[in-house]
């Protein structure tokens, strides 16, 4: 019953996170608040004047028309989708910024964690069943390692997995954002797709990695775990493992149907032999059981030659058999801990793996983080320098395949890697480089 004028005066008090909040109460309040007189005066608030500091001499960084024509000759709304792109393109350019500094060890920004901060940002999963209804999960546990981080959503309320059809993952970031307070998961935000995973026959279409007395892990690619009940065959849980590279962009610069396209990759002169395939390769490996790491180690000069170029993938020895003094222990009994509001366990004889192999500049050539689980291969190892069961730990992609062979050891129960070997796809690398092995 109040009428428009005296709603529009109330509405210029607010600012801007409350006024596109109150739109959304019904059609007048969402006409009303996009107002351009209002949303003119938030517009031009943002545009103070800036002091230089050598200079100390104020000039203007945008003149805003303040007449008739800018309110009138514009549709309605039309400055408060001007001031909200201003304002996430500020933020987002700040963002970028902190994720320029390298770290020379991983080749990845050093800076990740601050500026996830500063972006505000969060994850979420979306469950859509087959009648098209969406089931929003936000509480999740973040466990962040050197080169990725890993995102653990529980539920007493997940929908019944027979129905259940795509699981989408999603970036969350506040629409507007204000440093001086943190933000409000009430606010505007906006999602950046991550990636999307079709769950209908999870069962069958993905990949068992593990149980114990209570769930059965199923993975899939890119990153994706699923826990179900044993008893129930019901969701228990869902873990995405994150790996840095690109993760901001991924998460801040796509949008919430359309993930974010990274550029193609500018060749670089390569004037070395043409006998080799790679060189001066460098990978970076973390094995870590979500609370605990197993492995952290760098190999450098990483190479190969075009007679290890076969079926399709340049292959590169990290580790090898022959060599033992290059064989690495691994630290504790591998397993991937879990937890929900009221059970937690750990399915052993699984564990997130972090791949970050660098080409020969230093560039992020091959990234991947994701569940992966041993295989008992034999149960006599059939090394001179060992006695005991070898496990094989295998990973593929579209961008190549890893393999791991482990060997056991009872006496001082630890687990040595004996072989590590990168297969890397010739598509990739042709792709990379504009040459054609």
């Amino acid at each position: 019953s109040i009428p428009s004028e005296m709603l529009l005066k109330i509405f210029s008090y607010l600012d801007a996170v409350s006024l596109l909040s109150v739109g959304c109460v019904n059609k007048l309040f969402y006409d009303l608040a996009n107002d351009n007189g209002i949303w003119l005066k938030i517009y031009s608030g943002c545009l103070q004047p800036q002091r230089t500091i050598w200079k100390m001499k104020f000039k203007q960084r945008e003149a805003v028309p303040l007449g008739c024509a800018a309110l009138h000759d514009k549709k309605p709304g039309y400055w408060k989708k001007e001031y909200i792109l201003k304002q996430t393109t500020a933020v987002k350019t700040r963002i970028m910024r902190l994720a320029k500094p390298l770290d020379p060890y991983t080749g990845l920004p050093f800076r990740n964690k601050e500026a996830m901060k500063v972006s505000g940002l969060s994850w979420i999963i979306v469950l859509k069943d087959k009648n098209g209804k969406e089931h929003v999960v936000e509480k999740a546990n973040l466990s962040y390692k050197d080169t990725s981080v890993t995102i653990l959503w529980y539920s007493t309320n997940w929908p019944c997995l027979d129905v259940v059809s795509t699981l989408k993952l999603f970036g969350v970031t506040p629409l507007l954002l204000d440093q001086s307070r943190p933000p409000s998961k009430n606010g505007p935000r906006r999602r950046s797709l991550i990636a999307e995973y079709h769950l209908a026959n999870l069962t069958e279409s993905s990949i068992a990695v593990g149980a114990d007395r209570l769930v059965q892990l199923f993975t899939l690619n890119p990153g994706l775990l699923v826990g179900i009940w044993k008893e129930k065959n019901e969701i228990a849980f869902v873990m995405v493992s994150l790996h840095y590279h690109q993760l901001l962009e991924r998460s801040i610069l796509g949008s919430a149907t359309v993930q974010y396209a990274p550029p193609p990759n500018k060749p670089v002169l390569d004037d070395i032999d043409p006998e080799y395939g790679l060189h001066d390769y460098s990978l970076h490996l973390e094995m870590h059981g979500r609370s605990c790491t197993y492995l952290r180690g760098t190999f450098r000069n990483l190479f190969c030659k075009k007679g290890d170029i076969a079926n399709g993938y340049l292959r590169l020895i990290v580790v090898s058999l022959k060599d033992n003094r290059k064989h690495l222990p691994l630290t504790g009994t591998l397993g991937l801990s879990w937890e929900t509001d009221v059970f937690k366990g750990n399915v052993k004889d699984c564990y997130v793996m972090n791949l970050t192999l660098l080409d020969e500049t230093g560039e992020p050539f091959w990234c991947f983080s994701a569940p992966v689980y041993m295989e008992l291969s034999s149960k006599t190892s059939g090394l001179y320098d060992y006695m005991g069961h070898i496990y094989t730990t295998d990973y593929a992609d579209s961008e190549g395949k890893v393999s791991v062979k482990l060997v056991w050891l009872e006496e001082t129960k630890e687990y040595i890697i004996v072989d590590l070997v990168l297969y890397v796809s010739t598509k990739k690398v042709n792709n990379w480089y504009g040459t054609n092995y």
